[in-house]
């Protein structure tokens, strides 16, 4: 079959396709009468993390991040603490319709009435990204009720954003607290434990890496080489009397703010002792120098047995300085933990998330469903097609010669002429006669 018989097929049945086409444009205009129209109003959220750093702790974020940041917030619309927030500002628990289209529901659903209510407002709601502004959308039955939903659902969004990043920062303040306290403690009992090792040893650290013992052998080989005498300064200018004026120093400040029996203060009494031991040692050999005891001989033998008192103490050194390096890192973790805790102490307090409202909710004036035209156009041409496919369907059921092309049936089998009944003038076949006559192919005429 061609395209002229098929055009010959829906014009003789055009009525089929014309009764097609009114019903479905009257179902259409009947759900149109019927459906409830739905109103979106649209309300905007600037999102300052993505383009600059975070007031508290200076981070800014990188755009392979950003996705995943991007479906944390759409997800965070949907999380029930900001779908319960719209409910509770809505005043929907006490509305009484939504209380009878709570009592209406399947006995199924052992939902309670918040969470129920919390699950239309996440029907209702859309968000979309247009950059690095978030677009919230609110459905609703009345235009005043969608402005009202989408400015809600901003506040709700921003008022859980922020509650949520004060309680992970509280939760993280409270973990590095305990850690700092933790890490305190381990730092005083290693104070104690180095104090207690070199009260028992008699050795002091110099530092962190030199012993007092070994700063003195190395002044005392340095005056040997050199070639001279030995000269040790009086005991107001020694070393450990500059280092015993300075822990006394240490000793009147701390008895200020601490008590005689803090671990920082039984190390300072205890180095204070030991120092003034060594000093006392110093003022006897300076002494002894100036009464003429000293001079190459005496250099010689004082290197000697600063030398033997050094190598002989040597694994204890060793281990001071372990004790030392073990209190270096718990007041390093103390600090770092403590600093941490500060931070987080201070982020618990913050009163921006890097989210600012964009614009004013403008009411809407036309509602997104249902849009009429494209419905009403729709059911046209959907009539339209149903009517075709169905001229189509009754025309294969009963099937009529309508043209001599629905005639040639084989090539042996030629059609030499039409005979056509006589019709009065006037009549539409006489009209149809004379087109026939000046286009013999389209109507099916012989050439």
């Amino acid at each position: 079959m061609n395209i002229l018989q098929f055009l010959r097929i829906f014009w003789a049945r055009r009525a089929i396709v014309l009764i097609a086409m009114i019903a479905s444009f009257i179902g259409a205009y009947v759900v149109l009468l019927i459906v409830a129209p739905r109103y979106e109003a649209t309300s905007r959220v600037m999102l300052n993390s993505i383009v600059r750093p975070d007031p508290i702790t200076g981070e800014i974020m990188n755009t392979k991040s950003s996705g995943a940041y991007f479906d944390a917030q759409l997800e965070l619309l949907k999380d029930y603490g900001v779908t319960g927030r719209v409910v509770d500002q809505s005043g929907w628990l006490s509305d009484p319709g939504q209380i009878a289209a709570y009592a209406r529901r399947p006995a199924s659903d052992t939902r309670d009435f918040r969470r129920w209510l919390s699950e239309q407002v996440v029907n209702d709601e859309k968000g979309n990204f247009s950059g690095t502004v978030l677009e919230i959308t609110y459905k609703a039955s009345t235009p005043g009720m969608a402005k009202i939903g989408a400015e809600v659902l901003r506040q709700a969004y921003l008022d859980q954003s922020l509650a949520a990043r004060r309680e992970e920062a509280a939760k993280n303040g409270a973990f590095y607290s305990k850690q700092a306290d933790a890490a305190r403690q381990l730092a005083d009992a290693a104070e104690l434990t180095k104090a207690a090792y070199e009260k028992s040893s008699g050795i002091i650290m110099q530092g962190r890496e030199s012993d007092l013992d070994s700063e003195r052998l190395a002044s005392l080989a340095g005056q040997s080489m050199a070639g001279t005498t030995i000269s040790i300064p009086p005991p107001a200018a020694s070393g450990a009397s500059l280092q015993l004026a300075q822990i006394d120093a240490m000793l009147g400040e701390a008895s200020k703010r601490l008590g005689p029996n803090h671990p920082e203060m039984q190390e300072l009494k205890l180095r204070r002792s030991l120092i003034a031991n060594v000093a006392a040692k110093e003022a006897a050999q300076a002494e002894a120098v100036s009464s003429g005891a000293s001079g190459a001989a005496a250099l010689s033998k004082a290197l000697q047995a600063q030398k033997e008192r050094v190598i002989g103490q040597r694994d204890k050194v060793e281990r001071l300085r372990q004790l030392q390096a073990e209190v270096d890192l718990r007041r390093d973790q103390y600090r770092s933990a403590a600093a941490r805790a500060g931070q987080y102490s201070l982020e618990a307090a913050v009163t921006d998330v890097g989210l600012t409202p964009v614009g004013v909710v403008v009411t809407p004036n036309k509602p997104a469903f249902p849009n009429k035209p494209l419905i009403l156009g729709g059911a046209i041409g959907m009539g339209f097609a149903l009517g075709l496919a169905l001229a189509l369907l009754l025309e294969l059921l009963n099937r009529r010669v309508r043209s001599a092309e629905d005639l040639r049936l084989s090539s042996d089998i030629h059609c030499i002429g039409i005979v056509e009944e006589p019709v009065a003038p006037g009549s539409g076949r006489g009209i149809r006669r004379a087109l026939r006559g000046l286009m013999p192919r389209w109507v099916g005429a012989p050439a």
